[in-house]
């Protein structure tokens, strides 16, 4: 099972920006996050240029932003559409990223109640730090479960 991630476009902003309220409002409210439709637009904004699409079976099933720094991959955001949830997409987009990744350390945050930082840690991401909402996190080749990447 291979993913692609297509640079996202401009044309692509109205998707990106309802999936981004669609999947992180609820998570950001559970924080104590209220943000206003304008605060998420500057979100999605910020590091647009980093914003790909997640395509699966020549559909298109969330959202992947990430740069690529030395030895560092940083996710910035993954998003998976609700419709396609509850499948294991994530986690086997999560597992590519690895994978591709090779020697590079891979780091993410993750909101405090986000159920995802479970599915992190048993893909071999230790807590790094931590702000007032969210976890900082990093997975390197020495922390990968070996058994996570065959999957």
């Amino acid at each position: 099972m291979s993913f692609e991630f297509i640079p996202a476009t401009q044309d692509d902003r109205a998707y990106l920006l309802s999936l981004r309220k669609l999947t992180m409002v609820e998570h950001l409210e559970n924080s104590g996050q209220y943000l206003s439709g304008a605060e998420h637009e500057i979100r999605l904004d910020d590091a647009y240029a980093c914003s790909h699409l997640i395509i699966f079976n020549s559909e298109t099933i969330g959202t992947l932003k990430y740069q690529e720094d030395g030895c560092i991959v940083e996710i910035m955001q993954i998003q998976i559409h609700p419709d396609f949830q509850g499948q294991g997409l994530g986690k086997k987009v999560i597992l590519q990223v690895l994978t591709k990744a090779k020697n590079k350390a891979v780091e993410l945050t993750v909101l405090k109640d986000n159920p995802a930082l479970k599915l992190y840690q048993r893909l071999g991401f230790i807590i790094t730090g931590e702000d007032k909402f969210e976890y900082h996190l990093q997975a390197t080749k020495a922390n990968r479960s070996p058994v996570s990447l065959i999957e």
